[in-house]
């Protein structure tokens, strides 16, 4: 007997028949934790959704059978009602609908999704919603999406009408639905087979998913792929044309752009490559030096009047202050409470780092967007906030020109470079250990019960990973800047 099929079974087969065949058949394979944090999101606008129509009915039975059952008795039901997680079943696919709302021929169905615009997959989705509910017997004569609407901002008070807008997509359903009875034939084709389809890695592994078993179909490769070349574009597939794997056999000859050159020899000896304008550049560098870290978090449902959906907040920031005698301070800020943590983070900040000396950070594309940001939100502080801009020098650039690390294996993020300078201050024995999981950790703070010892504790494991980020540039300066 083959596995009963669902909407989201389905769509998975669409990305990929091998994630599918994984998904039924090797289910211990599977490592979910990627697109944990986009579940938590689509949970969460969902279950808003349900708030903003108080009069609708909850179909929340675990069991199958008593979820088709009392679907069946709403829908027959008089006056009709909106329905939320209606469920219904044809030729063994189930599926469940977010919202059936009432039409004078029929019903309305709207999936609820939390981007803030119609993706194709989402349409596939709702097609096979409408396909099984009409095939069930359920009289489906409109589809819309109801997606976020960056547009919105949140006055508080938990009053989020308007944070959803509703997308009419019944035309592209109605092209899409005949197609349906193909995708579920496939899916059922496939999973009949004792063996995965064998089909090579390539984009559908990350769209429109991060796919749960990359891990497996992409397992960690042994020595130096040639796709390790930074910004290598189609070289790498040239190369491996060429009868070249990797990286160490290639000649010399055939690459010509200094950074891969570069690669290539810190690849073929072993051995780190550090320029010698890097201890100079470094050495060159102001006093008082103040070494910066953010972290953020982007809602989709905002939590603090005033935001938007998607705007990112600032609520964390470390810094180290340097100075000539060698002297290092610590000074770190962590909001707290329900509070809009922007103003108190950027006057805390801008009294951390003082007005003299370069600020340095890894990667100015994030915190300059950030402090100007800041400085339209509060005019007042504007001028202090665009000082501390103007003297923010970004070290990411001064590394990935003048030092490579074979261990990097091509990637210049601080997590990557970090270990093979300092390997004492990698992050492995975190228990924050980068931004996502920062971002999770202070939304648990805010959202979840937690008791007394639990919160501090998440607090702690916050302020040591920030506190690490900026530790560890302190660290990679004194090395270089020493060496001659």
């Amino acid at each position: 007997m083959s596995p009963g099929l669902s909407k989201s079974r389905i769509i998975s087969h669409r990305q990929c028949p091998k994630r599918l065949w994984l998904q039924i058949h090797r289910p211990e394979l599977l490592d979910d934790s990627a697109n944990q944090a986009s579940f938590a999101v689509g949970n969460t606008v969902g279950a808003l959704a349900r708030d903003m129509i108080p009069e609708g009915v909850l179909i929340d039975a675990e069991d199958l059978r008593e979820a088709l059952r009392q679907t069946s008795k709403e829908l027959a039901a008089k006056p009709r009602r909106v329905l939320f997680e209606a469920t219904a079943e044809h030729d063994g696919v189930l599926v469940r609908a977010d919202v059936l709302a009432p039409l004078p021929r029929g019903w309305h169905l709207i999936e609820v999704k939390s981007s803030s615009a119609r993706k194709d997959y989402q349409v596939e989705d709702a097609a096979i919603q409408s396909w099984v509910l009409r095939e069930a017997g359920v009289p489906v004569v409109a589809e819309s999406l109801a997606v976020i609407d960056t547009a919105f901002v949140y006055p508080g008070q938990d009053r989020y009408a308007g944070l959803l807008r509703q997308e009419d997509i019944t035309r592209d359903v109605a092209e899409l639905r005949a197609e349906v009875p193909q995708w579920i034939a496939a899916a059922r084709n496939t999973l009949s087979n004792k063996k995965a389809p064998k089909i090579e890695p390539g984009p559908q592994c990350h769209a429109p998913f991060d796919c749960p078993f990359t891990a497996h179909c992409i397992p960690p490769t042994e020595g130096y792929p040639v796709d390790i070349l930074p910004h290598g574009g189609n070289l790498p597939a040239q190369l491996r044309a060429e009868g070249y794997s990797d990286l160490r056999d290639v000649p010399k000859g055939r690459l010509s752009k200094p950074r891969h050159l570069q690669v290539w020899k810190a690849t073929r000896s072993g051995k780190a490559v550090v320029e010698p304008q890097l201890p100079q550049l470094l050495r060159e560098l102001a006093y008082p030096r103040v070494f910066m870290d953010f972290e953020s978090l982007n809602p989709a449902v905002p939590i603090w009047p005033g935001p938007r959906p998607y705007q990112q907040i600032v609520f964390q920031w470390s810094c180290h202050r340097q100075t000539r005698d060698g002297r290092v301070t610590h000074h770190e800020f962590l909001a707290e409470g329900r509070e809009d943590p922007r103003y108190e983070f950027a006057t805390t900040l801008l009294d951390a780092v003082g007005r003299t000396g370069p600020v340095l950070v890894w990667n100015e594309t994030f915190e300059k967007p950030r402090l100007r940001e800041l400085a339209t939100l509060y005019p007042a502080l504007a001028p202090r906030i665009n000082a501390l801009i103007a003297r923010i020098k970004d070290l990411l650039p001064l590394f990935r020109k003048h030092y490579y690390h074979p261990a990097m294996r091509g990637s210049t993020s601080l997590k990557a470079v970090l270990p093979t300078i300092a390997p004492d201050l990698a992050y492995d024995d975190l228990e924050v250990a980068n931004g996502m999981m920062a971002q999770e950790a202070f939304q648990r703070i805010l959202l979840q019960e937690m008791s007394d010892s639990q919160r501090e504790s998440t607090r702690q494991a916050l302020l040591k990973y920030c506190e690490r980020d900026t530790g560890a540039l302190v660290s990679m300066v004194r090395k270089f800047e020493g060496n001659h």
